[in-house]
This record gives structure tokens, C-alpha cells and sequence, in this order.
């Protein structure tokens, strides 16, 4: 199993239409791509130096394959809504990970 993450630290002035976009239409629109079984959205508790407040979005697939048909297939178009929705009031980065073992 592996994890797509992606941390974003959005400008607190629309952190409340953010959060309702996310929860509301992102999330279950990543979902419905099909190549995630399930989504888990967490505040990040540390301050940070440039402000705003800080999320963090887990997505739950299979493989490195299917995470891989998601950027070929799904990436760009998820991308530019938000980015379109939000220009220049976030700032986003991405990360794999790899579960080694849950308890």
C-alpha cells in the first residue's frame, strides 16, 4: 500500500471556502478517480514561520502503478481546479510514501 500526501499551507483570509471546496468537492473527486481507497485530511499543528495554516491529505492507493495512471491520467486536471479556485493563496507539495506496516 502506498500513501500520495500532499501538504498544502493555505492563507488563513480563505481557509473556510478552502476547507468546504475540499471536503465537499476535491476529495470525493479524487476518490472518484477510482485509484484512491481512502482520503485522510489533518490539520498541522506547528506554527509556520510564513503563517497561514498548514493540511495535510493522505490518499490510500494500492501501487505504484496505479499512483502512477493517477499523474498520467488524473493529476493535471485536479490540479488546475484548485489552482484556478485559489491562485497565489496556497502553496502545495507532494509526497510518496510507502506503508511498511500498520498496527
Amino acid at each position: 500500500m502506498y500513501i500520495y500526501n500532499v501538504t498544502i499551507n493555505v492563507e488563513e483570509t480563505i481557509v473556510n471556502n478552502w476547507l468546504v471546496w475540499m471536503k465537499e468537492t476535491h476529495i470525493p473527486e479524487m476518490l472518484a478517480t477510482g485509484k484512491f481507497s481512502k482520503a485522510l485530511m489533518t490539520k498541522v499543528l506547528v506554527e509556520e514561520e510564513m503563517g497561514g495554516i498548514t493540511y495535510s491529505v493522505q490518499y490510500t492507493t494500492d501501487s505504484k502503478e496505479t499512483l502512477q495512471k493517477y499523474y498520467e491520467e488524473d493529476a493535471e486536471k485536479m490540479r488546475s481546479d484548485g489552482s484556478k479556485r485559489f491562485a497565489g493563496k496556497f502553496v502545495a507539495f507532494r509526497t510518496e510514501l510507502e506503508i511498511v506496516s500498520e498496527h
